[in-house]
């Protein structure tokens, strides 16, 4: 029944964070962090969580107050992030 969710994905910051990343090509810190409406560790947290697991690259640009850091969806991220959102659907629709 759980078959297909991913452990690293589903702690909910990390799943919302995958959902913007799976619609754009790229992400700044600032805008996950506005649109998740969390603090700077927090999120710094899970994206090395998402990078550990080789979902996520991370690009640092600059340096000091105006460094950027910018974040992809790997490949495997692109795949690991399309079956835990299926087996989601499976688990939420229930047995057909």
């Amino acid at each position: 029944m759980i078959d297909g969710l991913d452990p690293v994905i589903h702690a909910p910051k990390r799943l919302a964070a995958m959902a913007v990343l799976a619609n754009a090509t790229t992400v700044t810190f600032k805008f996950l962090k506005d649109y998740l409406g969390v603090a700077d560790s927090d999120l710094s947290k899970h994206m090395s969580a998402l990078e550990a697991a080789g979902y996520v690259t991370t690009t640092k640009s600059g340096h000091g107050r105006g460094a950027t850091t910018t974040y992809r969806m790997t490949k495997t991220g692109q795949q690991a992030y399309t079956t835990h959102r299926d087996a989601l659907r499976n688990l939420l629709d229930g047995p057909q």
